[in-house]
């Protein structure tokens, strides 16, 4: 049987679990996640977790925060003036936001918290500084990256 290798790309379903058991992600009732093993698309610990799987191998592998997300940043919560919100915005501790980096860039923000003249905003993502357990099945190996040799 053909085992997963870097490069290969393959379809697995997943559950995706913090240790307090907490769903986070699965693609129960989607299609499997397709992508290049090795190439970046998806995070280290997975990667590093379907290689090896041959197709129909079902296993539980267990990241570390530092092969997941990363450690939490805490240069990325900001203390955010209440006056640059929009007057008829409601904010609640826990909503995600859009905001803007002042070059274009998009990212994602939560509220952690209303203070009286500001609001407190993580940009850290949801996932840094856990440790994530993720339930795989490899589904199919759709074949690695096509090799191009020149003349």
């Amino acid at each position: 049987m053909q085992q997963v290798k870097s490069g290969d790309k393959v379809k697995v379903h997943y559950h995706g679990k913090l240790d307090s058991g907490e769903t986070f992600d699965s693609s129960a009732g989607r299609e499997p996640l397709e992508f290049e093993v090795g190439s970046g698309m998806v995070i280290k610990g997975f990667d590093d977790g379907v290689t090896g799987m041959t197709v129909g191998d079902k296993k539980t592998i267990n990241i570390p925060f530092m092969e997941a997300y990363g450690p939490v940043n805490p240069e990325m919560v900001i203390d955010m003036p209440k006056e640059r919100f929009p007057a008829d915005m409601e904010l609640e501790t826990g909503m995600p936001l859009m905001m803007s980096d002042g070059q274009g860039q998009q990212f994602q923000v939560t509220v952690t918290e209303i203070r009286e003249a500001t609001v407190i905003l993580d940009a850290n993502h949801p996932l840094a500084g856990k440790d994530l357990t993720f339930d795989l099945e490899l589904v199919e190996i759709v074949g690695g990256s096509p090799l191009i040799i020149m003349p």
